[in-house]
């Protein structure tokens, strides 16, 4: 997808380096006493990639990305990052080594400026109050809300505290990023935007970028694999194309076979 901005990343160059790193579950197992939400379930995310996460509600998608983040500790499985086995840190132990994600309902500082959202997450993560301002407009620079920075942020449109989520977690200098339903509640052009924003983010930053989101039109122009689930499991993975015409997918989402 060809990119709409000029703007250089705010990341130092040379990082490509970092595609060899690994944030990886294996053998996940979620009970809620006696309900399976996740049964036995893989995923690899390299920096570099975009990985999309679909499924139908309720197949696991969001607590698989909780496992992921530390919010579940998964009731069997192992969590690693660059190998090393970190199943059951705490969220922000795992956002100070590189994991950040989003959340489907926001969770802006409401009395805190937009600016200020993003400084708190740089500071939870280790930085400088002065570093921290200076990656919050950074990041804001690079997302083309700078005019945004002083405005607090309750009162933003939907469509910009949407965004406003995605630049706090790219505030703490995340190796992987895992956004939770970005595209919910968005306009068609709102959605373009997205797609443009998760598309460039792994050569901008070095992050790996996992995405949940139910709009195929952003799964399919932004990630580079996909990973379909259903029932706690993993159903499918693959390219877009090739999960798009898999049956077991079809089966899923439409309830029949394509003919």
């Amino acid at each position: 997808m060809t990119s709409r901005h000029s703007q250089s990343s705010p990341e130092a160059a040379g990082q490509g380096s970092g595609a060899a790193e690994t944030l990886e579950a294996e053998g996940i197992v979620v009970n809620f006493e006696g309900l399976l939400a996740i049964d036995d379930v893989d995923l690899s995310l390299p920096r570099g990639e975009v990985l999309g996460l679909i499924g139908p509600n309720g197949a696991g998608k969001t607590t698989l990305v909780n496992v992921l983040t530390g919010f579940q500790p998964p009731t069997n499985g192992h969590i690693r990052i660059d190998g090393n086995d970190v199943t059951g840190w705490q969220p922000h132990v795992l956002a100070r080594n590189g994991v950040a994600r989003t959340f489907q309902n926001g969770r802006l500082f409401r009395d805190y400026t937009v600016r200020e959202n993003l400084e708190a997450g740089a500071i939870g993560v280790g930085l400088s109050l002065r570093a921290a301002r200076t990656r919050a407009i950074e990041i804001l620079e690079w997302l083309e809300l700078a005019s945004e920075a002083d405005v607090l942020a309750d009162t933003v449109p939907y469509g910009i505290e949407r965004r406003i989520g995605i630049a706090r977690a790219l505030a703490t200098h995340p190796r992987w990023i895992l956004l939770d339903e970005p595209a919910a509640g968005l306009n068609d052009q709102e959605c373009e935007v997205l797609t443009d924003t998760v598309s460039r983010m792994p050569d901008a930053f070095g992050c790996g970028v996992l995405i949940i989101e139910h709009n195929m039109r952003v799964i399919m122009n932004a990630c580079h694999r996909i990973q379909v689930v259903d029932f706690g499991k993993t159903i499918a993975k693959g390219t877009p194309k090739a999960v798009q015409e898999d049956p077991d997918v079809i089966l899923a989402y439409l309830g029949k076979h394509k003919d």
